[in-house]
């Protein structure tokens, strides 16, 4: 766990509102921290490299099969699929993330009934596809980039079914919560405040997300993204010297 607040004033800080998305243009050695601003929050991020690797991105399947896990938690490395560190997860207040659920689709939404921004204006029911493809549009990128995504703040859980669906673990997260990104190569990242596609919830209600970049001192031989396992190791090594 790293301390609960960063060890510099924020560089920048944007609050995403409900249905809304943001990215991060993020240099390699910054700090990111995402805050929940509410309840049962989900930030639903995508890692895409930038500068010298524009075209790599985050592959999850690879990041939870090398570090054993089937959740994002301190201090796991995000991998990309050429094998590189993107970021590591320096800390948080919670320790779980999802990352086997993906985004929120229309579909996911089609519960909570029609809406349009004439009858519901910004509280409209808007998918974390919808806004996370409008935020790729703006860098160039298409439906091509979108991939699986972690939604920080966000629980999922095996049920007691023969099939072991897995169920949304609602009260996760609390207002304040937080997460720390310390970005190992340059970096998008699209983060999208949307609900959860099992969140069971009534209501359509997505918490908004603060993000803030920091400065970070850089790793010492003890940190423990570089001594989680050897497979963290040998990709924050590959993404050193794919940048020497």
């Amino acid at each position: 766990m790293s301390p609960s607040s960063p060890s510099s004033p924020p560089l920048f800080e944007h609050e995403i509102a409900p249905n809304g998305a943001y990215t991060v243009i993020a240099r390699r050695g910054r700090l990111v921290r995402l805050t929940a601003l509410g309840p049962d929050a989900c930030a639903s991020t995508l890692v895409l490299g930038a500068g010298p690797v524009p075209h790599d991105r985050l592959n999850l399947p690879d990041t939870l099969k090398a570090q054993h896990s089937a959740r994002v938690t301190p201090p796991m490395v995000l991998m990309s699929d050429l094998g590189l560190g993107l970021v590591s997860v320096v800390g948080s207040s919670l320790d779980w993330h999802d990352a086997l659920c993906g985004h929120s689709t229309d579909a996911t939404l089609a519960r909570f009934g029609a809406t349009s921004f004439a009858r519901h204006r910004n509280d409209r029911h808007v998918s974390a596809r919808t806004v996370l493809l409008s935020e790729l549009r703006k860098h160039g990128r298409d439906e091509r980039d979108l991939h699986g995504c972690v939604n920080f703040f966000a629980k999922v859980a095996t049920s007691s079914d023969e099939a072991g669906s897995l169920t949304f673990v609602p009260g996760h997260s609390a207002a304040g919560d937080w997460v720390d990104l310390r970005c190992e190569v340059d970096l998008l990242l699209v983060v999208a405040a949307s609900q959860h596609p099992l969140d069971p919830a009534q209501e359509w209600s997505p918490a908004p997300i603060d993000v803030s970049v920091h400065e970070h001192p850089a790793p010492d031989e003890d940190d423990p993204a570089w001594c989680h396992r050897p497979e963290s190791r040998r990709a924050l090594e590959a993404s050193r010297r794919f940048l020497a």
